[in-house]
């Protein structure tokens, strides 16, 4: 309940945010001071700090924080600043960060097989506003959803791919995400095991899905382990993907209770609403900026 209530009064709050915010995501050792050097950064370059959270990991004595502050009258030019914050900070303390803007809206693009259910609720979240992004293109190897796409006037790519042609179209496939200067892509059911080359060129860029509560029940038929097990929660799993299979750093997860009543498809009925409720969170997290990365693990700022 306590992380569905942050999560509604997250949505809440964008309703009332600045035309356009800097968000820094940064960690770096932990030592004293890093609070109030980096407020202290953007005070006197005229910043008015909107939002700060921060996070210290003792066992790695890690440092992790996320900060936003209004542009309106701040000093520094946007270009500038990732120079100005290196040479003032950033080096000095072996800081790693990301700097981003929310007057540009985030370019999504949307990988599907023959599944709709993750399609239609990503859809209509951006349909009515909730996902505040652009959806430049859908990208299948299956025709079945194209006239989804079409509903919603997104360009729909058909990519069939075999064994022979998996390396030709990944690369067709990269070209295009390219030229549309997409920023992530999230695998929405896509049934295809993306290739190590892919993996590292997206690298912490594209969100998958997993029909299990992980790191149990992996790969392709979860829902039939599950229920062979006799389980009484079932869940779904949201994690960047990496070149391990379903090993990546995870960003939302979420369980229903179920029980020996439940068969093999009141499972998978209970499952695709799990997996629409955990793939949309992920993909706020990643659209508000809220995720940062670090090993196998993500640091999530609510």
């Amino acid at each position: 309940m306590g992380e569905a209530l942050c999560f509604i009064f997250a949505l809440l709050n964008d309703k009332f945010s600045v035309a356009n915010s800097a968000i820094l995501l940064i960690h770096c050792p932990d030592q004293a001071g890093l609070v109030a050097l980096v407020t202290e950064f953007v005070h006197k370059n005229r910043g008015n700090i909107l939002n700060l959270d921060q996070h210290v990991d003792h066992h790695l004595r890690h440092f992790f924080m996320r900060i936003e502050w209004d542009m309106t009258d701040f000093l520094i030019p946007q270009e500038k600043i990732n120079d100005y914050f290196s040479t003032l900070i950033g080096a000095a303390h072996q800081m790693k960060w990301t700097l981003q803007f929310t007057e540009r809206k985030p370019r999504m693009a949307l990988f599907v097989s023959k599944a709709s259910h993750c399609l239609y609720d990503i859809l209509q979240r951006y349909g009515t506003g909730e996902f505040d992004c652009e959806i430049p293109l859908i990208v299948s190897n299956h025709e079945q959803l194209r006239y989804i796409a079409e509903r919603f006037e997104i360009p729909f790519h058909y990519l069939p791919i075999t064994r022979e042609t998996k390396a030709a179209q990944e690369s067709k496939t990269i070209a295009l995400l390219e030229e549309q200067d997409v920023d992530f892509v999230v695998l929405a059911r896509y049934m295809q095991i993306l290739s190590d080359d892919f993996c590292r060129h997206f690298a912490h860029r594209v969100i998958n899905i997993h029909h299990s509560f992980l790191p149990a029940f992996k790969g392709a038929r979860p829902y039939h382990s599950a229920f062979n097990r006799g389980v009484k929660l079932i869940g779904a799993t949201s994690h960047y993907v990496t070149a391990d299979l379903d090993e990546g750093p995870i960003i939302a997860q979420d369980v229903e209770r179920v029980s020996h009543r439940h068969g093999i498809e009141d499972l998978k009925r209970i499952g695709k609403d799990v997996e629409k409720r955990v793939l949309s969170r992920a993909i706020y997290l990643q659209l508000q900026h809220r995720i940062l990365p670090f090993g196998n693990r993500t640091v999530i700022f609510n």
